[in-house]
């Protein structure tokens, strides 16, 4: 299996890589720190990988797509599946202050899923087969006071990753839709956790069953379906009002 994971030094992608790992899966690894891409790769052979390439690129350089895609087919011959995993989790009162924090937000967490999106669509769609995994996020639910600058980005995402396996269905490629709820990983780390907090290894491992079996859309875990159906049934009037 030729795994391509984009935002791989994420510890959720880190987690869902040691699964594809441990299957002996061909991987071909993209972040942009260095590092940190070395120390995941390095791991990944010790779990099983049958190799394992890594490419360095900050993915808002749009330009540089197209070459990071071509360097992944030459590595592993073709491509089976791709995880998405790369973004920030925006400070929202910083967002609220300055324009330029927003956009910053919204150019890591959507527009730039959004282009690889794009470009990646047009080879499953010609192959004809295959699995596109985007992590998203409960956020992109519905806009709440503590954090809509990021849930509007994965809000974003998630409008966009519907429409595209509508596309892809046609031709036997799955899209997933990965919304996890808190996850206790490095991005979390200052904040106060309770017992909605899942381990990164949990949501890593709901990540690759889900493209496994080429799910469309997947909470994890999987309660976060349940608390968001009740957060979007009540009404604006009353939501407004609520200090979410």
């Amino acid at each position: 299996m030729n795994v391509l994971i984009l935002g791989a030094t994420s510890a959720i992608a880190h987690e869902a890589a040691r699964c594809f790992a441990r299957d002996g899966a061909t991987l071909f690894l993209v972040a942009r720190n260095s590092a940190k891409l070395e120390t995941v790769a390095c791991d990944l052979k010790v779990y099983g990988a049958k190799q394992v390439d890594t490419y360095v690129l900050d993915f808002t350089e749009y330009e540089k797509h197209q070459a990071m895609f071509e360097a992944a087919l030459n590595a592993l011959g073709s491509l089976d599946m791709l995880l998405i995993a790369h973004g920030v989790l925006s400070d929202q009162q910083r967002c609220e202050l300055s324009v330029t924090e927003t956009l910053n937000s919204l150019e890591t967490n959507a527009i730039s899923v959004i282009a690889l999106l794009t470009l990646a669509a047009n080879y499953f769609e010609q192959q004809h087969k295959g699995c596109i995994a985007v992590i998203s996020s409960v956020a992109g639910d519905r806009g709440r006071p503590s954090n809509y600058v990021y849930g509007t980005a994965k809000a974003a995402l998630n409008a966009f990753t519907q429409g595209l396996r509508a596309r892809m269905a046609k031709c036997g490629v799955s899209v997933v839709t990965i919304k996890p709820g808190f996850v206790d990983t490095p991005m979390t780390a200052q904040q106060r956790k309770n017992p909605l907090y899942a381990s990164a290894r949990a949501v890593g491992l709901g990540t690759y069953r889900a493209m496994l079996r080429g799910a469309d859309v997947v909470y994890l875990p999987w309660f976060w379906r349940l608390i968001m159906f009740v957060v979007c049934a009540i009404p604006e009037r009353i939501f407004k009002h609520l200090s979410l």
